[in-house]
């Protein structure tokens, strides 16, 4: 993808887990949370934490994007339609989630070179569960690691500072 279209956060889309795209332009004046994810790993209880804001949020507008990967330690399944089923039936999950995707790995998914320059090296996901808070208006705001719950008074705090 050109340098370019890196700039612009609405450029990016992601293959949904159910076969269609994720055009980030149709949330545009939306604010969207998206995280790494992965359904073998410490962290993965903090799906339940996610559907938790999601519910509480999405009246608000918040948009979460799921990206399940297997780039750290091959948490994940292999397959598209086992992510979605286990994430169905242990969390409810009703936000959007990607197919499996490169997050480290080449070919890397461009959102997270975007990550990169907008953010910096130390942005990026270290392992599963890294968060990342984009603004209505497309710009990034935070980012969090795997340590932070979903749950905390510092990242609700967030998510409520861009609704």
């Amino acid at each position: 993808m050109p340098e370019k279209a890196l700039s612009n956060f609405y450029d990016f889309t992601f293959d949904n887990i159910d076969g269609s795209k994720i055009l980030l332009k149709e949330y545009e004046g939306k604010p969207i949370l998206i995280v790494n994810t992965a359904s073998f790993c410490g962290y993965t209880y903090q799906y339940k934490e996610l559907q938790n804001l999601f519910v509480k949020y999405k009246s608000k507008g918040l948009k979460i994007i799921g990206v399940p990967s297997r780039d750290f330690g091959n948490q994940e399944f292999d397959n598209n339609s086992k992510v979605k089923e286990f994430c169905e039936i242990n969390f409810n999950i009703t936000f959007d989630l990607t197919t499996i995707t490169n997050i480290n790995k080449k070919p890397k998914h461009p959102f997270f070179q975007w990550i990169k320059n907008e953010a910096g090296f130390l942005a990026l996901p270290k392992w599963n569960f890294y968060k990342y808070l984009i603004t209505k208006e497309g710009k990034f705001y935070k980012y969090f690691t795997s340590m932070t719950k979903p749950s905390s008074t510092k990242f609700i705090n967030a998510i409520e500072n861009i609704l």
